[in-house]
């Protein structure tokens, strides 16, 4: 038994694939990382799999986040931290912000 559910976009190269399946007898929900480039096409080992007995209380789970809580604070998208980076050959030293959690 195997049911695609749905994908979602995480970059230009990879979607985040959902479908039920039956892995050695077992049904469950697979959420797993595919990947299309030129030197590989096909699924990663990121994912995961919630066995159906445990579906329930994952929908649960899912359900009871607020959307609200997913907005970023000061309309920002991604967390940031300055690093300090000191040209070569000067003195003075500028601040960037620097991506914590990077889409790849």
């Amino acid at each position: 038994m195997e049911k695609d559910i749905g994908k979602i976009k995480k970059n230009d190269a990879a979607d985040i694939m959902i479908k039920i399946d039956d892995f050695g007898g077992k049904p469950g929900l697979t959420i797993r990382e595919y990947i299309t480039s030129e030197k590989y096409t096909g699924f990663t080992k990121a994912g995961t799999r919630i066995p159906a007995r445990e579906f329930n209380n994952f929908k649960e789970l899912i359900n009871s986040i607020d959307p609200e809580d997913l907005k970023s604070e000061d309309s920002e998208e991604k967390e940031v931290k300055e690093k300090t980076i000191k040209k070569k050959g000067d003195s003075s030293k500028k601040k960037v912000a620097v991506d914590e959690n990077p889409d790849y």
